[in-house]
């Protein structure tokens, strides 16, 4: 079926006006020869004077939605209290202090226009395309913007729409609920629990490699490691993460009994732990040892690419980190393009939660790593700590690596081990703009930085 628009000669005339009330047909037509997407085509009637633009669209719109902007609420709800309103006041005006931007791409402008007049209706805006009226043979990209409140109340309308309006409608009311949700939860590791948004985790690095870009050799012998790891418990390390294989930069695979051979012996003398025993690894095979022998969370480089490393990881029921790379450790930095970085990385753990739900993994288990470093110039990683909140609209916890990092040296200088300071300034950002858990080398240093850090921040 094709679907035409006729727009009367007034909407021509005058394309910036307002449209409400300009006559208009919607039809339904069938033409030879077949008509294709995006067609514009504009008759003349001599007679009457007026003008027909028609344009040939898909009638679906459809796209992923991208946080740009969610203001804090929690201390307005404080204030409220303090001020004496009552609970049923503060669960009314709570959603109209908490504002909220999305992006969404490529959107049919019928739809857009729509949208745009929708959200103007209830108080909010939508940044369209300024040729959205005039020429509809171009999607275009909108901001749309308001609080939730006013998404609310505009997403009962958008229901009643066309043009792909009702699935928007569901995609924004979704993530509304998403950019909203509280960070306090409590993660399940085995017989653990990690408490999160109360403070920041860390997570203490445990490589037990030749070659790992920091500290590689240091800890390949199983006693000097199991000791390291007793160490970080001590300095208050809220989890362990163990890693047999190097995924730095121009690395090379190792084999899996090499793999094996490294990090379970490790899993194993931990596995009596008061904390969380997490393996680093991209092989099935490897996480199902290591779960065996006690590891409660896997650290997946490069996300949940292989089906039979998500049904291994589904069957053990624990927390999965997904963690964003463009491409192979081995050719990573090779010359890394986005459109949008930080819109890429949502598109590409989005899709691989997806995925993952269909094959048996629990939702509340994933937490979201962007990948600092893993395909990515200094530029792509100072922008995704910027932006590091935008993530939440995929409604899981955040991880971010960015400990001793090679971007690091570049802005400060320094090799590896002398990107302490760095990695401190990093992390402490990191966690303002929304990190659930930091990934780090030096944890007795990283914990008192942060301890400071989430004390402003939770006072704030």
């Amino acid at each position: 079926m094709c679907v035409l628009i006729f727009i009367s000669y007034q909407l021509l005339r005058y394309p910036r006006a307002n449209t409400r009330g300009v006559e208009s047909e919607l039809i339904c037509a069938s033409r030879t020869p077949p008509l294709q997407a995006g067609h514009v085509f504009l008759d003349a009637n001599p007679t009457t004077a007026k003008f027909k633009f028609y344009a040939l669209f898909s009638p679906s719109m459809s796209g992923r939605l991208y946080l740009r902007t969610a203001s804090a609420q929690d201390r307005v709800i404080q204030d409220m209290q303090e001020i004496g309103v009552c609970q049923e006041g503060v669960d009314i005006m709570a959603p109209k202090s908490r504002y909220l931007v999305f992006m969404t791409r490529e959107l049919d402008p019928r739809g857009a226009n729509v949208l745009k007049q929708e959200m103007l209706a209830v108080g909010g805006e939508a940044a369209i395309s300024y040729d959205a009226i005039s020429d509809l043979s171009k999607p275009t990209d909108a901001l749309i913007m308001g609080t939730e409140r006013q998404f609310q109340i505009a997403i009962g309308k958008l229901r009643k729409q066309p043009f792909g309006l009702k699935e928007m409608a569901e995609k924004i009311e979704d993530a509304v609920e998403t950019s909203s949700a509280s960070r306090n939860r409590t993660l399940a590791c085995g017989n653990k629990e990690l408490r999160l948004g109360e403070r920041t985790l860390v997570m203490g690095i445990l490589n037990v490699t030749p070659d790992s870009f920091s500290d590689g050799g240091k800890f390949l012998d199983h006693d000097i490691a199991t000791e390291h790891a007793k160490d970080m418990i001590e300095q208050g390390a809220d989890i362990i993460d163990v890693g047999g294989e190097s995924t730095r930069p121009g690395a090379e695979p190792v084999s899996l009994e090499e793999e094996l051979g490294r990090a379970i012996p490790v899993i194993e003398a931990l596995s009596d732990s008061d904390v969380p025993i997490s393996i680093d690894t991209r092989k099935p095979e490897v996480l199902k040892k290591a779960v065996e022998a006690g590891a409660s969370m896997v650290n997946v480089v490069g996300g949940l690419r292989d089906d039979d490393m998500i049904k291994v990881a589904a069957d053990a029921g624990i927390p999965v980190v997904i963690m964003h790379m463009l491409g192979e450790p081995g050719a990573m930095q090779n010359d890394p393009v986005y459109s949008d970085v930080m819109d890429d990385i949502v598109d590409h753990l989005g899709e691989q939660i997806e995925r993952a739900v269909d094959l048996g993994v629990k939702p509340e288990n994933f937490i979201v790593d962007p990948g600092i470093g893993f395909g990515k110039t200094v530029e792509h990683n100072l922008e995704i700590i910027g932006r590091l909140g935008e993530l939440r609209i995929l409604g899981a916890p955040v991880l971010v690596g960015t400990s001793r990092k090679s971007f690091i040296g570049k802005i400060s200088g320094g090799e590896a081990d002398q990107r302490r300071e760095g990695s401190l300034a990093s992390m402490v950002l990191a966690a303002a703009n929304g990190a659930d858990i930091v990934r780090v080398h030096d944890v007795g240093e990283t914990k008192k930085a942060l301890a400071v850090a989430d004390a402003i921040y939770n006072n704030i």
